[in-house]
Parts: structure tokens; sequence; C-alpha cells
């Protein structure tokens, strides 16, 4: 990856970092209950990806890694990679503790090709990931190059829309244009589990259109099979958020009236 993006990249490894321990610790990710058989994967994620017993998953972007051990769970030969040093440590050390078999490796996105060997049946990655990359051509490369022939690639992603607005301001304020092509950085404190958090967030980031994802994708030689736009979400992320009958989250107001998830299924060709 360019030399350009190098001081980007140093700066969110450090910050997440200092995120894992507590992410771990946080009710949101619900340690405890993961280590007691819960599944960490939503409804959306389970019922587009289907039955993965018995096939090679690679996990992007894993964080500490309960999302790859939930698959393994269902009989994936999972591994995960991450920027963050210290989400690989406590996801090895949940893994160990759950008897897994799951592979773990500390890498940026960009070097998987040569951290990461083989090919696998599905590339997988969801939640807050393709806005940490600059560049999705080389993105949607990597993915083509580690499925097999008639591998399956599966994102989850906030909708583009969402990451327009400012949710560091009460109500959220729309700020950034959807077709940027800039770095976007954000200082804040806290973070997203515990916003009264000892810890000062320094993030850079990028906003990628769909057009933008979709055309990395089958310019690397995957075919798409589906996009799907939700306006509800499993997670109650953003600022003052209203909770659904069926346990979803939805934008309060006006931005009730934007999707906040797309889902993306592609297969090599």
């Amino acid at each position: 990856m360019e030399r350009k993006y190098k001081q980007y990249f140093e700066t969110n490894k450090e910050t997440w970092n200092k995120k894992v321990n507590i992410h771990a610790k946080s009710e949101f990710y619900d340690v405890a209950s993961f280590l007691e058989g819960t599944t960490s994967l939503n409804a959306y994620e389970l019922e587009e990806l289907g039955d993965v017993k018995g096939k090679s998953l690679l996990h992007l972007q894993c964080h500490f890694g309960q999302d790859t051990l939930s698959w393994s769970r269902l009989g994936a030969k999972c591994t995960g990679i991450d920027l963050s040093g210290e989400g690989i440590k406590e996801a090895i050390k949940l893994n160990n503790e759950l008897g897994l078999d799951t592979t773990f490796i500390e890498s940026n996105l960009y070097d998987v090709p040569e951290k990461v060997v083989g090919e696998f049946d599905i590339v997988f990655t969801s939640y807050g990931v393709v806005g940490w990359l600059p560049d999705l051509k080389t993105w949607g490369e990597i993915i083509a190059s580690k499925l097999k022939k008639g591998g399956v690639f599966y994102m989850i992603e906030f909708h583009p829309i969402v990451w327009m607005f400012d949710f560091l301001q009460t109500p959220p304020k729309l700020t950034y244009p959807y077709l940027n092509s800039g770095v976007i950085y954000e200082e804040y404190k806290g973070t997203y589990t515990n916003s009264d958090a000892d810890i000062l967030s320094k993030e850079y980031g990028w906003n990628h259109g769909l057009g933008e994802v979709i055309t990395s994708l089958t310019n690397a030689g995957l075919q798409i099979e589906f996009l799907h736009e939700f306006e509800k979400s499993p997670y109650n992320s953003f600022p003052e958020m209203d909770a659904t009958d069926d346990g979803m989250f939805v934008l309060k107001n006006e931005q009730r009236m934007i999707p906040l998830l797309y889902s993306i299924r592609a297969t090599k060709k």
C-alpha cells in the first residue's frame, strides 16, 4: 500500500489497540455470554450466507474474533485477520478458551496476499469495515485472489448514506458528501461501546458509495448475486436510536428515512 497511507494506518492501529480491552469488557460484546454459547452473528448474515459447515472461510477485519469464532462453531474452518495486534491476541485467547482451531493473523487488509496462504470457499467481512480502507480497487482484487473458483464473498456493512452524518453532534448533522474521495479525520472521547471510556479515539476514514463498492468487486471478476438494503440495524450504535418490536434499531425522526445497512453476496467466476 502506498506510503502516503502509512500515517493513517498507524494512527488507526494505535486507536484500535486501545479499544480492544474496553470492547472485550463491554456489554456490547458480552464476552461472558459468548463463551457460554451465544453467537455474535446476526440474522442477516446467518440467513444470507447460509450453511458454512465444512467450508474454509477468511474473515477480513475481524476485530477480536467473535464472528470468526461463531462461524467456526457452525462448522467452518476459519482464518481471521485484523490490523490490531491486541485484537488478534484477544481472539487467540478466546479461541483457546473455547477449544476451537481458528487461525488468527495480525495483518493490514492490504498485506493479506503476503500474510495469508491459500484460497478459501468464503471470504466474509461485516459492519464498519470499508470505511477504514482508502483503496477499494485493491480490496476487490485481494478478495478475488483469496477465493476459490466458485467461492462466495459476503459482506454486510453500514450504508454509505449513514456516514454522510456527523453523529458527534445532536441531532446528527448532514456534514459529509456521499461522493468523497478525501480522507476524513475524527477525534473524540470514548468508543462506540463505552462513550465515557478513558480513551481518545483518533481515526482516519474514507467514504465509499455503493457504486464504488460494486464496481471494485465486479472489476476483480466477481459476479454479484444480490445487493440488499435495510432500514433496521441489529446494533444500537448511533445516538438516540429507537428499538423496534423485532429487536432491531432505527434512527430517530427524519434520519429514519435513510437505510442503515446493505449486504452483498458475490461469486468468483
